[in-house]
């Protein structure tokens, strides 16, 4: 009887595998299309005016979010929309180590890394002091503090058990994410132009105000490879500060839970996701020079190509009138803290011409 239930469970495990597989087919593809169709158009571009002026990925998420606004994938696409959108996006993120050297990190000098660390200090308190200025409860504001000055809904997802958030908390802080991390990837690129940044300055710039590590890869891809590299670093020192900041909250979290400390544990791959991981492996592999250069060009198109097709799967994700049902306290919150962020990261680049 045993070797039977053996032998069914080998039988199960590739069925099993081959059903995941073939659920996630129908919205791939789907982004694929979306991601095909913005190629085209920028390619269109290239042809009419040697130029992109909107690219390949600003154009995937515009169509993305356009087919959204009207139509809503049904339940077997949404599958494959959300591994596109997290999972490509992830891989793309990794493969994007294979490109940077630590040289980059060294080079940057420990007064950047110093003040990329202050401007998280800095903003978990002023967003913080702000959200409770509108009248936010405690762990509502502290959710939303990380959030903006971290990376986005990891650190929610990282914080909340910590300090006892429940589900109404954790929604609110998250439910205007989405929509306000598109916006940053479609407008901050406007920025170059209007306050001339270097590449070197809109890196840093994006790495210290777009919210997840795989969004600062969307944002600097326009402004090119050195902006890309620079920002994902700076982010993914951000992130890095999420360790010590989750430590420093579960030493208060008694006293935001009423005296009761919270059972959930935090897990090491909760704080420091798998692609960051393979990030760091890579960018250590191509530091010593066992990554060979003739690669990186074919990585850096595979990344482009995942990270359109995962922008294209971002907006088929959002769902503008998401906007109607966020309150208002909670979207001023939100949206005052980022400006600060931003207002407080523009007055430090200006420090590293």
């Amino acid at each position: 009887m045993p070797q039977d239930e053996e032998s069914s469970a080998c039988r199960n495990g590739p069925a099993t595998s081959v059903t995941r597989l073939a659920a996630l087919i129908p919205g791939v593809v789907l982004c694929i299309a979306v991601a095909g169709v913005s190629a085209a158009l920028e390619a269109a571009e290239r042809r009419w005016f040697a130029h992109p002026y909107v690219e390949a990925l600003v154009l995937a998420i515009l169509l993305g979010m356009a087919l959204r606004s009207f139509w809503k994938p049904p339940e077997r696409w949404q599958v494959g929309i959300a591994f596109s959108a997290k999972q490509l996006l992830e891989v793309a993120v990794m493969l994007l180590g294979a490109s940077v050297s630590f040289a980059a990190i060294a080079a940057s000098g420990v007064a950047l890394l110093g003040a990329i660390a202050a401007v998280v200090v800095a903003t978990l308190g002023l967003s913080f002091g702000l959200s409770r200025m509108l009248g936010l409860p405690t762990r509502l504001s502290i959710l939303i503090a990380c959030g903006n000055s971290i990376c986005g809904n990891s650190a929610i997802a990282a914080v909340a058990p910590v300090i006892g958030a429940d589900a109404d908390e954790i929604a609110s802080s998250i439910s205007f994410t989405a929509i306000l991390g598109v916006m940053m990837v479609l407008g901050l690129p406007l920025l170059i132009p209007l306050l001339q940044l270097s590449a070197t300055q809109y890196g840093i710039l994006a790495g210290l105000t777009v919210y997840a590590v795989p969004q600062v890869l969307a944002a600097t891809l326009p402004a090119g490879l050195v902006s890309t590299q620079i920002g994902t670093l700076v982010k993914l020192m951000r992130v890095l500060m999420l360790g010590p900041i989750v430590v420093g909250l579960s030493l208060l979290a008694p006293r935001l839970q009423g005296g009761a400390r919270s059972s959930k544990g935090i897990g090491f791959f909760r704080l420091v996701p798998w692609f960051i991981l393979g990030f760091l492996a890579l960018a250590a592999l191509r530091s010593i020079d066992i990554v060979p250069v003739a690669v990186i060009g074919p990585l850096t198109a595979i990344t482009g190509f995942l990270t359109v097709v995962s922008m294209a799967a971002l907006g088929l994700g959002v769902d503008v009138r998401v906007l109607a049902t966020v309150g208002g306290r909670v979207t001023a919150a939100v949206t005052l803290s980022l400006l600060l962020l931003l207002a407080i990261s523009l007055g430090l680049i200006h420090m590293f011409n």
